[in-house]
């Protein structure tokens, strides 16, 4: 699938290993990426919810926006811009990497 950044700091991230808003060990950030790798590699939604390490999941209360774990404490979240009319093979926005505990 497609990725497209809406977030410049996030992009920043992947292109150069480090961002001023993301404060993240190295492992987390290699995860990060490999995260990424998988999303682009997949070819429709159903790629994403075959992988159990990624817990790709829509978010509670919307209607386009999902997660996919990087580390048991984080996870990226993204939009997806649907390009077909099952829903199934779209553009993943990439928003941000929240806590997923808010500590």
């Amino acid at each position: 699938m497609e990725i497209r950044f809406h977030n410049n700091k996030l992009k920043t991230l992947y292109v150069s290993g480090k961002s001023s808003k993301y404060k993240l060990d190295k492992q987390v950030i290699t995860a990060f990426f490999e995260v990424v790798t998988i999303l682009e590699a997949a070819k429709d939604i159903y790629d994403l919810w075959r992988q159990p390490s990624l817990n790709f999941e829509k978010l509670t209360g919307s209607t386009n926006r999902y997660s996919a774990r990087i580390t048991k404490q984080y996870r990226l979240e993204m939009s997806i811009e649907w390009q077909n009319d099952a829903s199934t093979v779209g553009i993943l926005e990439l928003e941000d990497i929240t806590n997923h505990y808010g500590g």
